[in-house]
């Protein structure tokens, strides 16, 4: 299995692997890989035991963090009913996580430089554990909203650092190893999340979708404090882009609120209005701060390079038209096909299993095929996947389902490690962390954004009154109408991600065309 690396913009490098909507969780952190040494014929024994022991940890929590998040796209209903939750307390349980993580992974990054890449792996650790453990005894649905929040701070403090201290652990030639085995671990959540969360929630009670990781947070928290070794700290100047921050915040928030309110209150409502308003004031006012102050979250001068530019444009539309599939899929099988939790985990697997095959065969394809047109091809192949869904009818087809997620799949595969391997290839060096900072601020913000639409646009041409039983899954309980106003809202929905991902392409071709300038001109 092959993976691909690029930088943080706090000297972090980051694995690309071909992730999908079967996950809100950004890609892990990856720090530098040293070059090559020559390969050794011994290894220390006391310090390839120190690397397991390191690697233990971080993986069984990287998995079971992982694991956690992908179990909730599917199981949502489940939780709708059981808090009785409106359409838009059930949105933010899922968009609080993804809002909150998004923001601050690349501000706990550079703190961790500041108090120890240990010290915060452990309170991550045990943060996300409390959170997961306060959310099981939630009594309703804007308490768990707050609990999910506090997850989401934990997550983002263990992804800023589990790369990291792998690495520091291994020896360089042993180093290969040791990734492989951690990014295995994403893996595994995203293969076994959307099924153990359908088990769980049909069959032992939605608490425990959170309650079951209380012990496992618990064990690698011990385990942690005993096998993680202390790090030291850099020592450098801690650059924190605060006013960049809080506008990102400020103007993320203020549109994520208008997008979730628009299922209980309409489009012409103040809220919606005002909320869509402050968004499209606070971007050009985070633009312009950004191309001044010193050490900015988006370095804005970076746009000057069209290749670069078409790029970061297609990984944040293809975000938007991709993360969201899963969620998607399993709320329709759910609410229109009758399916229970687990029979629909079962049913959306073959997206993660295609997007983890052809993410790893995308270094073999590069033989041949270069990656700008890799790029290209991964956005049709979502599209083509985009369209069997919308053809497929109102009925569920069960082989369209199955088409469609392999298609998707295959083209989060192909268009992630490739993109991020021609964002990257002509950025000086120096650049290159705040190059792929940018990479992941858009890429997961397109998948906030992803999320909010599909929840809003799918549910706009029902009832208001009707909304909240689509995520509660029961629409076909309450309401024959409803149903057929669900099913134009798919097709709605799946025409929205559709034209996206077709921005996406152009956007990938116009990155082909600036590179291949470019190198004409080279």
């Amino acid at each position: 299995m092959s993976w691909s690396t690029a930088s943080r913009p706090d000297g972090l490098e980051q694995p690309v692997v071909g992730t999908s909507g079967a996950t809100d969780s950004p890609e892990p952190a990856f720090p530098p890989v040293p070059h090559p040494e020559p390969a050794r014929t011994t290894d220390d024994p006391a310090v390839m035991r120190e690397a397991w022991r390191v690697l233990s940890v971080v993986g069984l929590a990287s998995m079971f963090s992982g694991m956690s998040n992908s179990a909730l796209n599917v199981a949502l209903p489940a939780v709708a009913r059981e808090y009785d939750a409106s359409a838009t307390a059930s949105s933010w349980i899922l968009l609080s996580f993804m809002l909150t993580q998004t923001l601050l992974m690349v501000s706990f990054g550079r703190l961790a430089d500041l108090f120890g890449r240990r010290s915060m792996y452990l309170t991550g650790l045990a943060v996300f554990t409390v959170g997961n453990l306060l959310a099981g005894f939630a009594p309703d649905a804007w308490w768990l909203v707050a609990c999910r929040v506090l997850q989401a701070a934990g997550a983002a403090m263990l992804l800023t650092n589990s790369a990291a201290l792998v690495t520091g652990a291994f020896p360089r030639h042993r180093l290969g190893q040791g990734m492989g085995i951690y990014l295995a671990s994403f893996s595994v959540a995203q293969l076994v999340g959307p099924t153990m969360g359908g088990f769980l929630a049909e069959h032992v009670g939605v608490q425990w979708l959170f309650w079951s990781n209380v012990p496992v947070g618990i064990g690698c928290l011990i385990w942690g404090i005993v096998a993680l070794p202390p790090v030291p700290r850099s020592g450098e100047r801690l650059a924190l882009d605060v006013p960049g921050n809080l506008l990102a915040f400020l103007g993320l928030g203020c549109g994520l609120v208008a997008l979730s309110q628009v299922t209980s209150l309409g489009w012409s409502h103040p809220v919606v209005v005002g909320g869509l308003i402050a968004f499209a004031v606070i971007l050009p006012a985070f633009l312009l701060v950004e191309g001044r102050v010193r050490d900015p979250l988006m370095d804005t001068r970076l746009f000057e390079d069209r290749s670069f530019a078409w790029g970061l444009s297609a990984s944040f539309l293809n975000a938007i038209g991709n993360f969201g599939v899963v969620l998607l899929v399993s709320l329709y099988l759910q609410a229109v096909g009758g399916e229970d939790a687990l029979s629909a985990g079962w049913k959306v697997l073959p997206l993660a299993v295609s997007a983890l095959v052809f993410s790893a065969a995308s270094g073999f394809f590069q033989r041949w095929i270069e990656a700008h047109t890799l790029t290209v091809l991964g956005n049709a192949a979502t599209a083509a996947g985009l369209a069997v869904l919308l053809l497929s009818g109102s009925e569920v087809n069960d082989v369209a389902v199955l088409v469609a997620l392999v298609l998707v799949g295959a083209g989060s595969g192909l268009f992630m490690p490739s993109n991020t391997q021609v964002l990257l290839a002509t950025m000086p060096s120096e650049r290159l962390g705040i190059a792929n900072g940018m990479r992941l601020m858009l890429q997961n913000t397109g998948a906030v954004l992803g999320t909010a639409v599909i929840l809003t646009v799918l549910t706009t041409p029902l009832p208001i009154e009707l909304r909240r039983y689509v995520f509660a899954g029961t629409i076909s309980e309450v309401s024959d109408a409803g149903v057929g106003d669900l099913v134009t809202g798919y097709r709605w929905t799946a025409i929205t991600l559709l034209l996206v991902c077709i921005g996406a392409m152009a956007c990938s071709l116009g990155a082909r065309r600036a590179g291949q300038r470019l190198a004409r001109q080279d």
